[in-house]
């Protein structure tokens, strides 16, 4: 005989279970055009929201690449949404722009979120948000080492996570996951001002077989074992021992 389902914890002894455990449904996206935050942004920038969606309560705007900083400061400085939680790239090797840049906004009040989604190429830059978050100097350069996407106005547009000289961007879909040629700055005095270590599976870093390894200096010739002593000379016949 089966035991009989256990109520959900929290849920009063003889009470229903809440209708999400009764009936679960996957949230379905709908569109958010009607949502008065869309309505207060569209009615400042005009042209700046291309779309809006919402998927369990969570709002989703795309956004003209243009506008991007403005939009991100009034949501700041008009609705509340103070916190910048993250930044992160997509890359979509079939779309033309290739690339998203993904923002994730928090408002503190109500712990409302809200996502904002820009597209662009690798030829085109998306303005940076140093200006209206200071926090975004950070996830911006990360987004660029790991991506190649380059933010307009950044304080200091270099690498984060790998170092200068490295070759590609890894979150890439088309990055090879073992076997790139991953730059010179890393043992420069080893590799060589052109070229780094690869994976040869099975086998660890090594050397590209293209370049030769370092000459091993020739083994010293072993040092010479010194004479032995003289014997002692032969005592006279009849001399005692």
């Amino acid at each position: 005989m089966s035991e009989p389902e256990k109520p959900a914890a929290g849920t009063p002894p003889g009470a229903a279970p809440p209708p999400w455990e009764r009936d679960p449904v996957t949230p379905q996206w709908q569109d958010a055009a009607e949502d008065p935050l869309v309505v207060a942004l569209r009615a400042a920038l005009p042209s700046a929201v291309l779309a809006a969606r919402v998927m369990a309560g969570d709002l989703t705007l795309t956004l003209e690449r243009a506008a991007l900083s403005e939009v991100a400061a009034a949501l700041k400085r008009d609705h509340g949404f103070t916190y910048l939680i993250d930044i992160c790239g997509a890359d979509y090797p079939k779309r033309t722009p290739r690339f998203e840049v993904v923002y994730h906004l928090h408002r503190l009040s109500d712990h409302r979120r809200i996502r904002l989604k820009v597209a662009t190429d690798e030829a085109t830059e998306v303005p940076s948000l140093t200006a209206v978050f200071r926090a975004a100097n950070w996830p911006e350069r990360e987004v660029f080492d790991m991506y190649g996407v380059r933010f307009a106005g950044h304080p200091d547009m270099t690498r984060i996570l790998t170092w200068e000289g490295f070759n590609g961007h890894p979150l890439r879909k088309d990055f090879p996951v073992e076997g790139i040629d991953t730059g010179a700055a890393i043992y420069p005095e080893y590799y060589g001002e052109t070229a780094g270590p690869i994976n040869k599976a099975g086998t660890g870093w090594q050397r590209k077989s293209a370049e030769a390894a370092p000459a091993a200096a020739p083994a010293a010739a072993p040092a010479a074992k010194p004479a032995a002593p003289p014997a002692p000379p032969a005592k006279p016949p009849g001399e005692g021992a």
